[in-house]
Formats: C-alpha cells, sequence, structure tokens
C-alpha cells in the first residue's frame, strides 16, 4: 500500500539545513541509531547545496527478464507514474540495491522530476546521460554513472513503500538530510528530538572550534570536561539571543 507523501513544515527545514550530516549521525548515534547513513550517495557534483527533505522512497528488485523490459516502462507501475506522484519539495529516495551497472534515471526523468519541484535525487544506484542529468540542474546523490538503462540489471516494483537504500532501512516520509559527505536518515518520530540535540552539537562545536583555534589543547575541550563545559554554558548563557 502506498504512503501518502506529506509536507515538511519550513521551519525543520530552515533549523536542519544549518546542520551538517556529520552532527545529525553523532546525535543519531547518542540515541541508539548506529545505520542512519545511507552508503554510496556521493553528490553527483562537488557544487551541490545541503538539502532537506520528506523521503519519497521508490524501489527496484532484481532484474527478471520477462518484467524488466523497454515495454514496462509504460506500465501504471513504473518510475514514471511514480515521478508523477512525487510532491513539490521532496527528495526522491531509491533503493537500487547497488547495483551500478545500469542507470536507474536518465537525463528526461531528471528533467520532469525538477519541473515538479523535486528538491533532490538519492540513490545507491547509479544514473545515465550524465551531461544531460547536470543541464537539468536537479541535485542527484549516487554511485556515479552508466550507459546501460535500468531493465538492463533491475526491475521497479513500487513506491512510497519501505525500501533499503544503501543499508539502510527508509520509510515514507523519514526525512533526509544530504551534503557532501553523503545522505542521512532522521526517522520521522525522533524529529523534533533530533533537531533539538542537532542545534545544541552544532553550538558546542562551534565554541569548541573557537576554542581550538584560540590555542587550546583538545584533551579535556573535545569532548568537554566539567571545568569547560562549565566554561561554554557560560559562553552560551551570554550569547543567547533565542529569546
Amino acid at each position: 500500500m502506498e504512503t501518502e507523501p506529506l509536507a515538511l513544515d519550513a521551519k525543520v527545514i530552515q533549523a536542519l539545513s544549518g546542520v551538517s550530516t556529520a552532527t545529525l549521525t553523532t546525535v543519531l548515534l547518542k540515541k541508539g541509531l548506529r545505520n542512519v547513513w545511507l552508503r554510496g550517495t556521493r553528490p553527483l557534483t562537488p557544487d551541490q547545496p545541503r538539502l532537506v527533505g520528506r523521503a519519497f522512497t521508490l524501489r527496484f528488485v532484481p532484474a527478471r527478464e520477462d518484467l524488466a523490459t523497454p515495454a514496462s516502462w509504460g506500465s501504471p507501475i513504473s518510475t514514471r507514474a511514480a515521478i508523477e506522484a512525487m510532491p513539490a519539495g521532496c527528495i526522491a529516495v531509491v533503493g537500487a540495491l547497488g547495483v551500478t551497472d545500469a542507470g536507474i534515471f536518465g537525463d528526461i526523468l531528471c528533467a520532469r522530476m525538477k519541473t515538479r519541484g523535486v528538491a533532490g535525487l538519492v540513490t545507491d544506484g547509479v544514473v545515465r546521460d550524465l551531461a544531460g542529468v547536470l543541464g537539468t540542474g536537479l541535485p542527484v546523490w549516487c554511485q556515479g554513472t552508466a550507459a546501460p538503462p535500468s531493465v538492463a540489471g533491475l526491475t521497479f516494483v513500487g513506491w512510497q513503500e519501505p525500501i533499503a537504500c544503501g543499508g539502510v532501512a527508509v520509510f515514507p516520509n523519514d526525512v533526509i538530510v544530504v551534503d557532501a559527505d553523503g545522505a542521512v536518515l532522521i526517522p520521522a518520530a525522533l524529529l523534533d528530538d533530533v533537531i533539538a540535540a542537532a542545534l545544541e552539537q552544532e553550538r558546542l562545536e562551534s565554541w569548541i572550534m573557537s576554542q581550538v583555534e584560540a590555542g587550546m589543547p583538545l584533551p579535556g575541550l573535545y569532548p568537554p570536561n566539567e571545568a569547560n563545559t562549565a566554561r561554554y554554558r557560560a559562553w552560551a548563557k551570554a550569547n543567547d539571543t533565542r529569546g
């Protein structure tokens, strides 16, 4: 059963747009979640922006010759139909089994996603038509490129259902944050707690960096001991602009 896509509050996007995926993995680790970084999700170009959005999931399984055919592209269950269900602002997360010799999307599909306002594409697979994909301006995180089409190695079976992508379980409407280090998943149910902890972690690490730049040694600073924790709290209180 397909899950209805949900919008993501603009305040959530604004808050997480200032938080690195490195910080998020640390925060989630402290909450007991170790497997949240989607392996193989590398930025297709080095200048892609950090993105935040709800996961719109798509799922491939291994190719089966009677199903993985060019004719399947016109099926009601196809990547083309899935794209027409994508809401503006979502991040398309595609489970492609780590297959690297069949491109899941090319320039025309990426152009349609861009036109629909999709924020970006994240996959543990690869794309094709590199020059055309780059020309669409759609930010893509993947394992690279390959010339053959998806049906050369994969069968598309559905969207907006739980998938595996990069070894991580991704459910529709989980929150995805992507930057130069790849894609990190935040379970939808933990979103508020993670945001609060992540903003504090970023603030603490910013203060620690200022101390390092001032010449302080790392032992007792990173992580901070009791004395440095007190110093940080005093600094945070004096510089609190949150009202």
